[in-house]
């Protein structure tokens, strides 16, 4: 994390390979970049790791004080959901998309989008939430009669 410039790298993926935790380079050449994140995540993130700065883990396993393996992650995800009172089969995965779906409905360009989500091209972002520019083509039609009916 650089928090002078507000942004995390993804620069690894961790699995588990027979029992034991592996650490190794992304899956794409597209999975390795940097993300810019708002000040206020910045902010949570030194708070979380001013709670340990001797460990070189942001979010270190409190059984092992190393990294959390993934089936951990989706674990503490849905204690996280039970506690907030959703009962909703929701992914550790869904969150992406929400984030993707949310990002396209307040107006960030999907060449943007395709790089924050690590895509290998802007047509695979549109290829795969493609119901929500479909949605989005709609609202910007609806918004382009509106004005033409205004100008004449």
């Amino acid at each position: 994390m650089d928090t002078k410039n507000c942004t995390v790298s993804i620069t690894k993926s961790v699995n588990r390979i027979n029992g034991a935790l592996k650490v190794s380079t992304p899956k794409t050449v597209n999975s390795v970049r940097t993300v810019a994140i708002p000040q206020q995540a910045v902010d949570l993130l030194i708070s979380e790791h001013d709670q340990h700065p001797e460990n070189p883990y942001l979010f270190p396993s409190p059984v092992t004080g190393t990294m959390y393996g993934p089936e951990c992650v989706g674990r503490i995800h849905k204690k996280l959901l039970k506690k907030a009172g959703i009962e909703e089969n929701i992914r550790f995965h869904d969150l992406r998309h929400t984030f993707a779906t949310l990002a396209l409905q307040n107006g960030v360009d999907i060449k943007t989008l395709s790089g924050m989500l690590g895509h290998y091209s802007a047509g695979f972002t549109l290829d795969t939430y493609t119901h929500i520019t479909t949605k989005m083509q709609k609202e910007a039609t609806e918004k382009m009669g509106g004005f033409m009916s205004q100008a004449m």
